[in-house]
C-alpha cells in the first residue's frame, strides 16, 4: 500500500500546474511519516532526471531577447551575482554551513532559485540532503516575496518598471518572479521576467566554474565537464536560431518543468529524519540572511537609481 501512495504522489507531481514547494514538501512529508520505499532507486534515479531537466529548460529560452536585455543589464547584473555569492559563501563559512549546502544555496539566491540550484548539485553531485535544504530555504522565501514584495515597492515608491527590476534581482526563481511583479502590473511583469531570463543564461558558466573549482577531489584532479550545461546552452540556440521549431521547444520545455517538479519530489523523499538532524538550521539561516542583503542591497541601489535599465 505505501509503494502504491508512493508511486500515485510522484505521478500526480507530473501534473501540470503543480507548484515545485508542494511537491517538495509532498516528497518531505511521505518520507517523515512512511519512508521512501524505493530509496536506492529514487536516489540514482534524481540526479539523471535532474540533468535532463536542466537541459530541457533551454528549450523555453530565447537566446537574442535574453542576451540584448542581459548586455544593457550585464553591469549590474555581474555586481549583484558576485556580490551574493561572495556574501553567501562568507556567511556560510560564518555559521559553519556544510560546504555544498553553502555554495547551493548561494548560487539560487545569485541567479534564479530552484533552476541554479538543479544545475549546480548535478555538477558537483550533491548530496540528496544538502540539496533539499537548499531549495526548501529558497522554495520559503520565494512564497514570502509573494505577499511582502509588493506593499514594499508602494511604500517605497517604485514605479512599475523599477519593481520589474527589483524582483528580477531579489526573488530567487523565474515563476516566483512572474507572481510577484504581475501583482504590479504589466511593465513589472515584462521587465522582471525578461531581466530575469538574462539572469538565468548565468547558470551555465557560474555552474562550470564551479565544478572547476571543486575539481581535483576526484579521480586524478581532472576536470569533468558538465555536458548538461553545453546541453543547456545548446537547447536554448537551437530554438532560437530555427524559428521552426520553437513551438516544439515550449512543449519540450513544459516536459522539463513537469519533469524538474517531480525530482523536486524524488529529492524530498530521499531526506530521512537521521540526514536532517545532521543538517540542522544553520543552511535556513544562511539563506534568509543572505536574503535580507541581496534584497535589501537591490531596493536601496533602484530607488536611489544607481542601477536602472
Amino acid at each position: 500500500m505505501k509503494k502504491v501512495a508512493f508511486v500515485l504522489l510522484a505521478l500526480t507531481s507530473l501534473y501540470p500546474g503543480v507548484p515545485g514547494a508542494l511537491a517538495l514538501a509532498a516528497g518531505i512529508c511521505f518520507a517523515m511519516v512512511f519512508g521512501n520505499p524505493f530509496l536506492s532507486r529514487t536516489q540514482s534515479m534524481t540526479r539523471k532526471l535532474l540533468t535532463y531537466s536542466v537541459v530541457g529548460l533551454g528549450f523555453g529560452m530565447n537566446l537574442v531577447v535574453v542576451g540584448h536585455v542581459g548586455m544593457r543589464g550585464i553591469g549590474y547584473t555581474q555586481f549583484t551575482i558576485i556580490l551574493s555569492m561572495c556574501a553567501g559563501l562568507f556567511l556560510g563559512r560564518l555559521l559553519q554551513v556544510n560546504r555544498e549546502a553553502s555554495f547551493l544555496i548561494s548560487a539560487g539566491t545569485a541567479i534564479c532559485g530552484g533552476s541554479a540550484i538543479a544545475a549546480v548539485a548535478a555538477g558537483l553531485k550533491a548530496k540528496s540532503e544538502n540539496v533539499t535544504v537548499s531549495l526548501a530555504t529558497v522554495f520559503l522565501l520565494n512564497a514570502v516575496a509573494l505577499f511582502v514584495f509588493p506593499p514594499i515597492g508602494h511604500w517605497v515608491g517604485l514605479t512599475s518598471e523599477q519593481f520589474g527590476l527589483w524582483a528580477a534581482l531579489a526573488v530567487h526563481d523565474t515563476s516566483s518572479v512572474v507572481g510577484t511583479a504581475i501583482q504590479y502590473g504589466g511593465a513589472a511583469l515584462e521587465v522582471g521576467t525578461t531581466v530575469k531570463l538574462a539572469r538565468s543564461l548565468w547558470i551555465a558558466p557560474l555552474t562550470f566554474l564551479i565544478v572547476m573549482l571543486s575539481s581535483g577531489e576526484g579521480k586524478e584532479g581532472k576536470v569533468t565537464v558538465p555536458w548538461f550545461i553545453l546541453g543547456f546552452v545548446g537547447a536554448a540556440a537551437l530554438v532560437t536560431y530555427v524559428p521552426a521549431l520553437k513551438e516544439y521547444g515550449d512543449r519540450l520545455a513544459l516536459v522539463a518543468k513537469a519533469f524538474l517538479v517531480l525530482v523536486l519530489f524524488l529529492i524530498g523523499s530521499n531526506l530521512s529524519k537521521e540526514t536532517l538532524r545532521k543538517v540542522g538550521f544553520r543552511p535556513m539561516l544562511q539563506g534568509f540572511a543572505l536574503w535580507m542583503i541581496s534584497a535589501s542591497v537591490s531596493l536601496t541601489a533602484i530607488h536611489f537609481n544607481l542601477i536602472h535599465l
